[in-house]
């Protein structure tokens, strides 16, 4: 495994994998314990995924030291504020049995993010977080946060893949030292990337899937993917991509296929704004 180092000092891995959906728990912990015999060791969840304590059973059960595993979690828009970020956090740490976090990070940048950020800092402060970060923060809401805060994220998580590549928010988020991390790398199968000839044909050069493309050309920019399957054959596949570089020819054709668009909502608009603030966790 390759590793980054955050901007303050602390190691994260260049993959991880993520349990989005995942809600069985029977199911969860098998997978996540699939994913560390596959050599992952960033495990990431949220409190809106339902499924910390299944994580936090598959730790338990593991034979991989503490030490070396990175884990995170996302607190949810209801547990805003100081006093419920702070709480929640302390919440999610007896529910995966552990002592401290490698990362958490707030899940939405709505509502009283600037109280919620501030608890994070106190648990960075006392030890029970190792780093501090956000997701889906687009460059205009990471840039607020930045200015009015002691401790700069270290972590940013944010949607992309070939088609919506994201080139505006690496460069603002490298400007502050905040360190890009992919969710929906695939774009969840969306617009048929799996049978894309452009990234078919790149892998066929290297003996090398379509998954395992995108995953090398995040890497190459600089940005942490986080895949997520249920198989393990899959996961097997998607964390062997440190053998082999694409070219500045291969990392130009996957540029030109960016629409810049998510494949899934945007945060700038309205609707998406009342929709996620209207979920449960």
């Amino acid at each position: 495994m390759e590793y980054v180092t955050l901007n303050n000092g602390i190691k994260m891995p260049a993959v991880g994998f993520g349990v989005f959906q995942i809600k069985k728990k029977d199911e969860c912990v098998r997978v996540v314990l699939d994913a560390i015999e596959s050599g992952y060791r960033l495990i990431d969840t949220a409190q809106s995924y339902g499924n910390e304590e299944a994580v936090g059973e598959a730790i338990q059960k593991t034979n991989v030291p503490r030490e070396e595993l990175f884990i995170t979690t996302k607190v949810w828009i209801t547990n805003y504020g100081y006093e419920n970020a702070k709480a929640s956090v302390e919440d999610s740490l007896k529910k995966m049995q552990l002592d401290y976090l490698d990362l958490v990070l707030l899940h939405q940048p709505f509502k009283n993010y600037h109280g919620a950020y501030k608890a994070l800092i106190d648990l960075y402060k006392e030890g029970k977080i190792k780093a501090i970060g956000v997701s889906n923060f687009y460059p205009d809401r990471l840039v607020d946060l930045c200015l009015d805060t002691e401790v700069i994220p270290a972590v940013n998580q944010v949607e992309v893949n070939p088609f919506h590549q994201q080139e505006k928010a690496l460069q603002y988020n490298q400007k502050y030292g905040v360190q890009l991390e992919a969710w929906a790398p695939f774009a969840e199968g969306k617009n048929g990337v799996f049978n894309n000839e452009t990234l078919s044909g790149i892998g066929q050069k290297y003996n090398k899937s379509v998954g395992q493309v995108i995953l090398r050309w995040l890497v190459q920019r600089g940005i942490i993917p986080l895949a997520k399957t249920v198989r393990k054959e899959r996961m097997l596949e998607n964390i062997d991509i440190f053998d082999f570089e694409l070219t500045d020819e291969d990392m130009q054709l996957i540029s030109d296929m960016n629409k810049d668009t998510s494949s899934f909502f945007s945060h700038y608009d309205p609707a998406t704004v009342e929709m996620i603030c209207g979920l449960k966790r």
